[in-house]
């Protein structure tokens, strides 16, 4: 009984009483709030980047891609700015080869005809070989081996009023020799040089 009187004593002289069981704020419980306010900032983070590439997304489909590829005619320059071979200085621009044999000139376009990579010229062993997938061709650009089912095509050649080459890519000449194709001997699929 006495701590009843003593509690009403306290009451009665305006002082406060004494806590029963003390209140003290646990560390723990501001580690927890700052926990799942960094999980609530990385979600939202989330939420606002995964929308935001898809609205960048949405915007790339009002700008669509075009392919700038080079022109399909193009001036070659004149039959003796070329030795005997294969000349590569319209690969990168055109992706044609020139060559030159003794009495004639053609063009040929450098894409393999197995699935239409570009090939590499091998000048030490004078072929032509598809990195993709092994198809060799000779400097003529005929087949010999690999997957290659054809020869690669040759593009139009003809001679304008200066004597200089004019090159059409757009216009080719195949040699099939399982359809019984060849077109390597038509006007326009070489030039007497």
């Amino acid at each position: 009984m006495p701590e009843k009187s003593e509690s009403k004593t306290a009451e009665k002289s305006g002082a406060p009483a004494a806590p029963i069981a003390a209140t003290k704020s646990n560390p723990s419980d501001s580690g927890k709030k700052e926990v799942d306010r960094l999980r609530r900032r990385f979600i939202w983070t989330f939420l606002w980047g995964y929308l935001g590439v898809n609205f960048l997304m949405f915007l790339r489909y009002f700008f669509p891609r075009a392919l700038f590829e080079p022109p399909t005619t193009f001036n070659a320059g004149y039959v003796a700015d070329y030795s005997l071979g294969v000349d590569q200085r319209y690969l990168q621009s055109n992706r044609c080869w020139v060559v030159r044999e003794p009495g004639r000139l053609f063009v040929i376009f450098a894409q393999c005809t197995h699935l239409g990579c570009t090939p590499d010229w091998e000048q030490a062993q004078n072929i032509f070989h598809c990195p993709c997938h092994g198809s060799e061709y000779d400097s003529e650009g005929i087949n010999f081996a690999g997957p290659a089912p054809r020869p690669m095509d040759r593009c139009h050649v003809t001679l304008d009023p200066s004597n200089q080459i004019l090159v059409d890519s757009s216009q080719r000449y195949i040699m099939d020799p399982a359809a019984g194709t060849n077109q390597f001997n038509d006007p326009g699929a070489f030039i007497s040089a």
